[in-house]
């Protein structure tokens, strides 16, 4: 897998960048800035991006208007965020196109290298990847149809598969079966009016129904 990592705390990159090649990664462009962060969100072999939202030369918000623009010339680029703060704009705009591979951690609550490094290989393999809080924020607002018809066990099986949660894994944090799970969700793509197709990601479809974005 080959990554572009944009992150301007210098340890923290030399952090992810020997991380990254410990697993078997490789580390395209590890930029401390925007900087020649378009330039490198183009090259062809790039796989995914992990960037921080904050960036030099302004730290407001240059990593992710990057994110934004790569996805508007390469739909579908997966890009992890990386970040201590939630920008719910930008947020709901990186994943408004409705493709998925998108992630957005904080880094305060990245507790396990090994999940997060299976955090990265979901979203370049298209799949979301949200923080809980992000979630939260997202959802701070007033709901429409047709995720009312959801009930509460249903939100919370949809919650557990924004944070990127396999079947097995969501079971386990509702203490239900695997089966049960599988019926949940299956409950939920028909309420969200999602029907099957082959080459469609219905999981990242209902997530990114379910945050109205």
């Amino acid at each position: 897998m080959r990554v572009v990592v944009a992150e301007d705390h210098v340890l923290l990159r030399d952090g992810l960048t020997r991380l990254l090649r410990a697993y078997g990664c490789e580390v395209v462009a590890a930029l401390e800035g925007s900087a020649g962060l378009d330039e490198a969100l183009q090259l062809p072999e790039v796989e995914v991006a992990i960037l921080d939202v904050r960036l030099p030369p302004t730290f407001s918000d240059e990593g992710l208007r990057a994110a934004i623009r790569a996805r508007a010339t390469r739909p579908g680029f997966p890009v992890l965020v990386l970040s201590q703060y939630v920008e719910q704009l930008y947020a709901r705009e990186l994943l408004a196109s409705g493709e998925g591979a998108v992630g957005y951690l904080l880094k305060d609550r990245v507790a396990d290298t090994g999940e997060f490094i299976d955090s990265v290989r979901r979203v370049a393999a298209g799949g979301t990847v949200l923080d809980p809080e992000v979630v939260a924020a997202l959802m701070n607002r007033q709901r429409n149809a047709p995720v009312d018809r959801l009930s509460p066990r249903e939100r919370e099986v949809l919650e557990l598969m924004a944070q990127g949660r396999s079947n097995q894994a969501i079971a386990e944090a509702l203490f239900v079966t695997e089966k049960a799970v599988a019926k949940h969700i299956n409950s939920i793509f028909t309420k969200l009016d999602l029907p099957v197709a082959v080459d469609d990601n219905r999981r990242v479809r209902a997530v990114l129904a379910w945050l109205k974005i």
